[in-house]
């Protein structure tokens, strides 16, 4: 029970980083954006890491998995995201990131050889059923502001974000704590990123910026990745890559609610079938699980 409501406390903090990132980029270039989500996140993660006194990986192939888990997660993803997430709609966004647990669960089964159960199959066809008509669905798939372009670069950081999942949950089946996968992989991104600082937008006077947009980086650099990664890394090490990661198939669902209270996106009738289609589905293959 505790692995699932952290599991869920991580997906309801990941629901609203689509609304966040559009908020930010209103006024800050993406790159800005993305750079200062992992440098602010990842200066309060080393100290915090230093006050629990978690250690770094003693092995070295528990260092290569905090490399390629903080590369993906904390660089690769949030560009790519907030890259997208200037060219399309908090919506789309949304959505699109409801493809996360059918890439982590495939390159978790991929890496571990292993083959999912037909109704493991059958749940996340459902479920991509109910995204597929929330993307192409007339009342929300023409967004404001939506664009192809944006789409694929939303669903190219899917593909990091999983790979990171994944890398940070064999870390925690090692016995390396999720908190220290998080802080030591956030904080050191932070440090090779700190320069771009200066050399992203270096005309832009942060004294200028209002405090609705430095609300919604804070949110990102500590609810978004110092919270939701270190549950979600405790929660997939925990509980299994493959059943954990269809949670994820409700982040869409808290995402487009935000969106629509927040920046006055559209919700409709189809958002409400396929929403249902998608909380089936999930339920479905977690059946298969039990």
């Amino acid at each position: 029970m505790k692995i699932f409501a952290a599991a869920l406390i991580a997906v309801m903090l990941w629901g609203a980083s689509a609304v966040a990132a559009k908020i930010a980029v209103s006024s800050l270039s993406p790159m800005m954006v993305a750079v200062l989500r992992t440098v602010i996140g990842g200066f309060i993660a080393l100290p915090m890491a230093m006050l629990f006194r978690i250690p770094l990986p003693a092995h070295t192939s528990q260092r290569h998995l905090l490399i390629l888990s903080g590369f993906c997660g904390f660089v690769a993803f949030p560009i790519l995201f907030t890259l997208g997430i200037l060219h399309t709609s908090a919506n789309h966004a949304s959505m699109i990131l409801a493809g996360l647990p059918v890439f982590t669960g495939l390159i978790a089964m991929a890496w571990d050889r292993k083959w999912p159960a037909r109704v493991w199959w059958i749940g996340c066809a459902i479920a991509m059923a109910g995204e597929a008509l929330l993307i192409f669905g007339h009342d929300s798939s023409h967004a404001s502001g939506a664009s192809i372009y944006g789409d694929l670069l939303v669903l190219a950081s899917n593909v990091f974000a999983s790979l990171g999942y994944v890398a940070g949950a064999r870390l925690e089946r090692d016995g390396y704590p999720a908190m220290g996968t998080t802080f030591y992989g956030v904080g050191l991104y932070a440090i090779l990123l700190l320069p771009m600082l200066f050399l992203v937008d270096p005309g832009i006077p942060m004294r200028a910026v209002s405090t609705e947009i430095w609300v919604a980086i804070a949110y990102l650099a500590i609810g978004v990745t110092i919270v939701g990664y270190v549950l979600w890394y405790w929660a997939l090490g925990q509980g299994g890559i493959a059943r954990i990661a269809l949670l994820q198939f409700l982040q869409p669902v808290s995402g487009v609610i935000l969106a629509a209270i927040l920046l006055s996106e559209t919700v409709g009738s189809v958002f409400m079938i396929a929403s249902c289609v998608i909380l089936f589905g999930v339920w479905i293959a977690l059946s298969a699980n039990r």
